[in-house]
């Protein structure tokens, strides 16, 4: 399950989404999380589902290792699922004692759960299709108006695409020692939830050390090549805007503007 996790991991490709300025594709993202959370009809989540596939398939990331990243989620999905189903009050169509299934539970289970998905796969896409440094750019420039009163910006954009980027490598490291620890009779799999929680926490000390001394490999590779902050700071590659953010603009606006109306107008219809 560790390596079905994708958030955090670059694919390489040359599609017209990963040329795009990475300051277009975190506003696109925003903007979309923006749309689920508007959207309250099967119209407003189908909008926002087909404006999700047209990246996909423009990104040319396969659609089989954006889903990998589905699975760990799985339980989660159940849980918000299930909870939703028997929590919402309405029409009851089914009931036993405490326990009841109605109408407007349903529908708000799988809305829930459609937000769900939708949000993660287009958050994933962002790392897909974007380099950790070009991330950092992207955000620093965003955050530059914050600097004016004091904020680092470049400090906090750098944090943030660090974490992003190790996401995957402290996952290869808990695979390892996982492997390790089963190589020694450890057994992670069997008995019930908290016996495999209990299982875990042998994986805790070794994984912390590994990310201490990954974390002093980082600092120590950041001193010896100059790394003095943002201040002053020269870049090879300057980002900028093009033709095709603004086509991207443009499509995201319109499709912000499509489920505003589909909300104001069809919510209670579809």
């Amino acid at each position: 399950m560790i390596r079905d996790i994708t958030l955090g991991q670059y694919y390489a490709s040359e599609s017209p989404i990963h040329r795009l300025d990475p300051r277009t594709k975190i506003i696109a993202v925003f903007l979309f999380i923006v749309e689920l959370f508007l959207a309250k009809s099967f119209l407003g989540f189908a909008l926002c589902g087909a404006a999700l596939a047209v990246v996909v398939i423009l990104s040319g990331v396969p659609l089989s290792f954006i889903m990998r990243g589905m699975k760990p989620i799985l339980l989660i999905l159940a849980f918000t699922f299930v909870l939703n189903i028997f929590m919402v009050d309405g029409t009851v169509i089914w009931s036993w004692k405490f326990l009841k299934i109605t109408v407007e539970g349903i529908y708000r289970a799988f809305f829930m759960g459609l937000r769900l998905v939708l949000l993660i796969i287009g958050s994933s896409l962002l790392t897909l299709t974007t380099k950790p440094i070009e991330l950092t750019d992207g955000l620093e420039k965003l955050m530059w108006p914050l600097s004016v009163i004091g904020v680092p910006a470049h400090e906090i954009a750098m944090m943030m695409s660090i974490a992003l980027r190790f996401i995957p490598t402290l996952l290869q490291e808990t695979d390892k020692i996982m492997k390790a620890q089963q190589a020694r009779g450890a057994d992670f799999e069997t008995g019930n939830i908290l016996q495999r929680a209990k299982a875990l926490i042998p994986l805790l000390v070794p994984l912390f050390i590994s990310a201490f001394h990954i974390a002093s490999d980082l600092a120590m590779a950041m001193e010896a090549r100059c790394y003095r902050g943002g201040k002053g700071r020269t870049r090879m590659n300057a980002i900028k805007f093009g033709k095709n953010d603004l086509i991207a603009g443009i499509f995201m606006v319109l499709v912000l503007a499509a489920v505003i109306i589909t909300r104001k107008y069809f919510g209670h219809i579809l």
